[in-house]
């Protein structure tokens, strides 16, 4: 890449980075626009931001620590212009993952949807976190742009492997099987793999287009994993005015796919191990997994999913590899 597209990428993570710094600045000097003091576990008047209004003592990472980690983000974006390079490529990828992973862009998979159709929610929250993963997307920009120069993207269809076809196929199937099949029957009144009492809460957080856009709404947005391994996620179909018949770029399908997944095992992990915790000390008992094994088997969905789709990525990275360009040439 050349040094202008550095500096231009640069500018655009250095303005993410000023922009998080001076509000993490305003909050510590007793400011709370923006800010949320709500437990995602325990919402309570999440529009209001749960008091926050209130909060006089600002928790670390949302306040000190979150400046010492600006100014680590600022000496990534530092190196990048000074030493571009595989080395500054590779701090800009951990980078991008790290904002990416702390954001939990699974969570504006069903919380946004569900917020547009009527469910309260925590504004605050769903911006801070759209906030991280721009940032992240950003940091992905810095790392394609100071790494190593590659050949041009070629338009045309090249086949993933055979395996990544495999698993695409199981990250399609996986939400619809095992996420809204049962939540359509929970929905419905059915108590398929829960018990009667579980029922009653899952249907009490139900409204009726909340609980539509929770259970359709992330197995429609799988199906785009199909793109991954069809030619249509490698070249624009002729029925797109403008772009028909040209290449996809690789970071429009690497990027939001790399996101998804990351979210959905580090959920799936974090899910299971919780659980495995509960059961370990009691809190939780076998015959409460027997009668709910439905909920249960919701938390190894996750992590199938987005092993599932991480495969899948990787596939389709390798399908679309450009070819490393000399430093001479």
């Amino acid at each position: 890449m050349s040094q202008r597209s550095i500096r231009y990428h640069a500018a655009a993570c250095l303005a993410f980075v000023v922009g998080e710094v001076a509000l993490r600045l305003y909050w510590i000097a007793g400011g709370r626009w923006g800010y949320t003091a709500c437990d995602r576990t325990d919402l309570v008047d999440p529009t209001g931001g749960c008091g926050a209004d209130r909060v006089e003592v600002l928790p670390f990472w949302s306040g000190w620590g979150a400046l010492g980690v600006g100014a680590v983000l600022a000496l990534v974006i530092v190196c990048a212009l000074r030493l571009p390079g595989r080395g500054a490529a590779a701090g800009s990828w951990v980078a991008a993952g790290l904002l990416l992973l702390v954001a939990f862009p699974l969570h504006l998979l069903f919380e946004v949807p569900a917020a547009l159709a009527g469910r309260t929610s925590d504004w605050r929250d769903l911006g801070a976190r759209i906030a991280l993963v721009a940032g992240g997307v950003l940091f992905t920009g810095l790392a394609n742009a100071c790494g190593p120069r590659r050949g041009p993207m070629t338009a045309g269809y090249r086949p993933v492997p055979r395996w990544a076809r495999r698993w695409a196929y199981g990250a399609v199937a996986l939400p619809v099987v095992g996420w809204a099949v049962p939540h359509g029957l929970w929905f419905f009144g059915v108590p398929f793999g829960v018990s009667e009492r579980e029922l009653d809460g899952i249907q009490q957080g139900f409204s009726s287009p909340a609980g539509a856009a929770i259970t359709f709404v992330p197995p429609l947005a799988g199906l785009l994993v199909l793109g991954l391994v069809q030619r249509w996620g490698q070249q624009f179909p002729r029925w797109v005015p403008g772009l028909r018949g040209r290449a996809v770029p690789r970071l429009m399908a690497v990027v939001p796919a790399g996101i998804v997944a990351i979210a959905l095992i580090t959920y799936g992990v974090l899910s299971v191990a919780v659980f495995v915790g509960q059961l370990l000390a009691g809190d939780r008992h076998w015959s409460d997994v027997r009668d709910g094994w439905a909920l249960a088997g919701t938390l190894l969905v996750f992590l199938g999913w987005g092993v599932s789709l991480g495969v899948t990525t990787v596939g389709y990275i390798l399908a679309t590899r450009p070819a490393t360009l000399e430093s001479g040439s």
